[in-house]
This record gives C-alpha cells, structure tokens and sequence, in this order.
C-alpha cells in the first residue's frame, strides 16, 4: 500500500515498514521517527547505522545481537526506542520487521 510521507509516496506493508529499502530517506526516517514519537539524535543516528550495516549484510537481527553488538546497551536502546525497540527502530530505518519481532 501507498503512504505520503515527507512529500514522497512510499511503498509500506501492513504494519507501516517499508517494503522497498530504496525509498528511504534520512528524511523518511525523521518523519517515521516523529510518527512513533521519537525524537532522533546522534544516538539514534548511531543505532540507525549498525542496523542499516547489519541489514546490507543480510544479517538477522535481534535484541540479544543488539546487546552483543557492542554500539549500545539494551538499557539505553528500549529509552531511545521505547515500547518495542526494535520494532520501531527497524521501522525507522527502513528495513523489514525483524522475524524475531511477534
């Protein structure tokens, strides 16, 4: 399905994630991140990265790799992201839900 988002028209399943990574935008993640009520900083930004590089390399996530991963703390990363963290952190960056996300 279709949905305006940042003065662009985007392709989103269902539950709101994109469907095509190409369409993403820092801007369309700001809007996305506005959305679900997070307000981004460099923090986020930092989060947004690893995800992005765990993604290019076809590589699952999930919040014990998050953990693992040595960019944040689960602690920190359900603030930055409360209520689902990586849900709303994958959707902010424009990925698919993860498989390990209910």
């Amino acid at each position: 399905m279709r949905k305006l988002i940042a003065h662009t028209e985007i392709e989103v399943n269902e539950e709101g994630y994109l469907t095509d990574f190409s369409q993403w935008t820092k801007e369309i993640g700001e809007c996305i991140a506005d959305e679900n009520g997070v307000c981004l900083t460099d923090r986020h930004w930092e989060v947004i990265s690893y995800i992005h590089e765990k993604h290019n390399k076809d590589e699952p996530l999930s919040i014990r790799g998050i953990k693992k991963s040595g960019v944040i703390d689960v602690k920190e990363f359900y603030s930055l992201f409360p209520g689902g963290p990586l849900k709303k952190a994958t959707m902010i960056a424009g990925i698919p839900k993860p498989k390990s996300c209910i």
